[in-house]
């Protein structure tokens, strides 16, 4: 079985393009998988936050289509960091430059864009549906039909949250630096991604969100069926979006937004459509750290003592760009 091993801003994944293998992991093998190889602990050179599984898509106007399979087995419906790369992987494939991946909720546009550094392989990805329902996002705060920088009392006496789907569900917070780094992201998140809270029972992502300055962000996510990660595309392009909402004058609709993030940097944006809904784009590194064979069997059962592991080189780029580029930000 091959495997690539890639990252969105530190966000990692192993795609595995289903059309190589001699049949189709069952969904039980797929679920199976991804415990096994990402598991940070015991899994495939440190693991992963998710598996990427390629397969063709629906109709002749998508490109492939792509599922996301969380480290825990759960499948997310979308996920922003992981796009890019896969969108590189058929891009390269297929050798076109422009066009749609299927997903679980929609048909996205997705483009190869200027690099941001030698080495540092650019995509963008269109992030959507965009939901504010409560039903979207399986929330349940005291009858409320949406949440827009509202409190939740039973989360934090100081706290204002927004919800948004997009359309995996996002719960954020703007927070002062002190916050942004402290405990209490872990704690809301973790309670709200446990089982039989009330607020969000099928779990949600948490970010807490710093304004660093005018299109300037910094997110840090805890992300549901994973925890703490480097960057979540997803959660980046809610924030920038609550960002365009909340802080007007700051920032608009069509302006170029950086978000930093614990792995490094994306570029947003905010679009409206004529019918009042949002979409974002979301603008990042693809970046394919190595080549992979494992034996299927072996992965199932955990054993990787006998992998080969072939890196690109392309890791050492994008750290010395995060170094050089994005620590410059701050």
């Amino acid at each position: 079985m091959k495997l690539l091993k890639v990252h969105g801003s530190g966000n990692d994944f192993f795609i595995l393009d289903q059309s190589k293998l001699e049949k189709p992991l069952s969904e039980a093998e797929l679920k199976l998988l991804a415990q096994k190889i990402c598991d940070r602990k015991s899994g495939l050179h440190g693991g992963s936050d998710g598996v990427l599984s390629v397969t063709a898509g629906h109709n002749d106007a998508v490109v492939g289509k792509m599922r996301v399979i969380n480290a825990d087995g759960s499948e997310a419906s979308m996920c922003g960091n992981g796009i890019r790369t896969v969108a590189r992987y058929l891009s390269e494939q297929n050798n076109q430059n422009a066009f749609k991946v299927e997903t679980m909720q929609a048909d996205l546009e997705v483009k190869r864009e200027p690099d941001f550094a030698p080495g540092i392989t650019v995509f963008e990805a269109e992030i959507s549906p965009v939901s504010f329902t409560a039903k979207a996002l399986g929330m349940h705060v005291a009858g409320k039909e949406k949440l827009v920088n509202e409190s939740i009392p039973e989360l934090s006496a100081t706290l204002k949250f927004s919800a948004v789907a997009v359309p995996n569900p996002h719960l954020i917070a703007f927070v002062d630096h002190a916050t942004l780094i402290g405990e209490e992201l872990g704690r809301i998140a973790s309670y709200l991604n446990s089982k039989g809270n009330p607020i969000f029972p099928d779990g949600v992502n948490v970010s807490f969100v710093e304004v660093l300055a005018k299109n300037k962000i910094f997110v840090r996510t805890y992300e549901r069926g994973v925890g703490f990660t480097n960057a979540c595309g997803t959660a980046m392009s809610a924030s920038s979006l609550m960002y365009v909402l909340l802080f007007t004058g700051k920032s608009g609709l069509e302006e170029k937004i950086t978000v930093l993030n614990p792995g490094g940097m994306v570029k947003t944006k905010v679009h409206q459509r004529a019918d009042g809904s949002y979409w974002m784009s979301l603008i990042g590194n693809a970046t394919f750290v190595a080549t992979v064979e494992v034996e299927l069997s072996a992965a199932l059962a955990g054993d990787f003592s006998q992998v080969s592991w072939q890196e690109t080189g392309e890791q050492k780029a994008y750290e010395h760009f995060v170094r050089s580029v994005v620590k410059n930000e701050l």
